[in-house]
């Protein structure tokens, strides 16, 4: 009788341990499981995913037949469907998706082809072709930075992790109020900024800055962005008393260059024996191929090369401006051609009299060559009396949050 109750009792623990055993395999199964992954709006769990790039010599449809789509198919996307996806323009580099089918055939199902790292457009071969063109999720995070400048900005942004990218936006925020060639050690801002984030993870870089805080010789500078119109496509920088920060004019012709020499009218140069030789322009030098920018809208009235000038621009901003550019390397514009603040109209070279690369950029008011860096350029419109309440409300919050950044 006792062998018979131990019997039953081994019996009964061994099927206990079993049933434990079997519901910690079924478990481990669930474990591995294999996740769920979506993107392109497809379940590419579903599909043999190949990812690759258009190497030179690609084109569409030698990739698509390779992974069996019929000639046919290839041949109906490249001439039915160029407006919404044009076959010939597909770029080296440019990253692709082949959606394969599960089975021993591996044909390609779907073609999704990256134009830039949020706009795809999709080939979708099953059941009736279809093509269309999306983009990637994007999402934009609010975030904070600030720094103390040592030699230069975008040295001091490095440091701090910052995307170099800030550092052309705030030259570009403050290129009408900072001399950027004469930051002093120990100027300092504060930012807040949005950065872009692709499939909810992936980095996407700067967005814009929202506002920010420069203090340069010890002078405070604010900048808020406001779009001034209904339809979002008018926005600039003001500061907090509304004042547009953008001037009529560019302080320099070049970014993060150095003046060389300055409007001198008495200068005199030794290797001409020290004679009186008047400089009536600014020489701002930098490396050939350094792009010049037109530092106000205007037309240009004279493109052409002449003489001690070498390759030269002049621009007529309005009755009262005119800007000259001289010894570039080429020019990118033409006469009668309009150029608007910042387009590039040509690179710094040495063509003409010059002992280096250089532009030297020559400021007319009036019809007289004066110092661009004395003459008090005009500001450009201030922001219209019936939306300063609207930016003063936004304003507040904002700066609130600037203000408590620190250091």
């Amino acid at each position: 009788m006792k062998n018979l109750i131990l019997a039953a009792l081994t019996l009964t623990l061994l099927t206990t341990a079993c049933e434990n055993n079997k519901e910690e395999i079924t478990d481990a199964n669930k474990m591995v499981e294999e996740p769920i992954i979506e993107q392109y709006g497809y379940i590419l769990n579903d599909f043999n995913v190949i990812r690759d790039t258009i190497r030179s010599g690609d084109t569409f449809g030698d990739i698509l037949f390779a992974n069996g789509v019929s000639q046919e198919k290839i041949m109906e996307v490249a001439t039915k469907f160029r407006d919404s996806f044009d076959v010939r323009k597909i770029g080296v580099g440019k990253p692709y998706v082949l959606l394969n089918s599960k089975d021993s055939l591996n044909k390609t199902q779907v073609f999704i082809y990256e134009t830039n790292p949020i706009d795809y457009a999709v080939v979708d071969f099953r059941d009736t072709l279809s093509i269309y063109n999306s983009q990637k999720p994007v999402r934009y995070e609010e975030r904070e930075a600030s720094g103390i400048i040592t030699s230069s900005l975008s040295a001091t942004m490095e440091e701090q992790n910052l995307s170099p990218y800030m550092t052309d936006q705030l030259a570009s925020i403050y290129a009408w109020t900072v001399n950027f060639f004469k930051l002093q050690p120990g100027d300092r801002f504060k930012v807040v900024y949005t950065e872009k984030f692709i499939d909810d993870t992936i980095p996407g870089g700067l967005q814009e800055i929202k506002a920010a805080y420069f203090e340069h010789r010890g002078k405070p500078l604010y900048a808020f962005k406001f779009t001034s119109d209904s339809l979002g496509k008018i926005s600039g920088y003001y500061d907090e008393q509304a004042n547009n920060l953008k001037r009529a004019f560019l302080k320099a012709p070049v970014k993060f260059s150095r003046i060389s020499s300055r409007y001198n009218l008495n200068r005199r140069i030794k290797y001409y024996g020290f004679k009186l030789r008047p400089h009536r322009g600014t020489d701002f030098a930098a490396p050939v191929g350094t792009p010049i920018l037109a530092t106000a809208d205007g037309v240009v009235t004279k493109s052409e090369y002449r003489g001690g000038n070498g390759n030269y621009v002049k621009i007529q901003h309005n009755g009262t401006y005119e800007t000259q550019y001289l010894h570039m390397k080429a020019r990118n514009v033409k006469a009668g051609q309009h150029v608007s603040q910042g387009d590039v109209i040509g690179w710094i070279g040495m063509t003409g009299n010059t002992s280096g690369p250089h532009v030297c950029y020559r400021f007319w008011k009036n019809g007289k060559e004066v110092d661009p860096f004395k003459d008090d350029t005009p500001f450009s419109q201030p922001l219209p009396n019936e939306l300063r309440d609207q930016y003063f409300a936004n304003l507040l919050p904002i700066k609130e949050k600037l203000d408590c950044i620190s250091f």
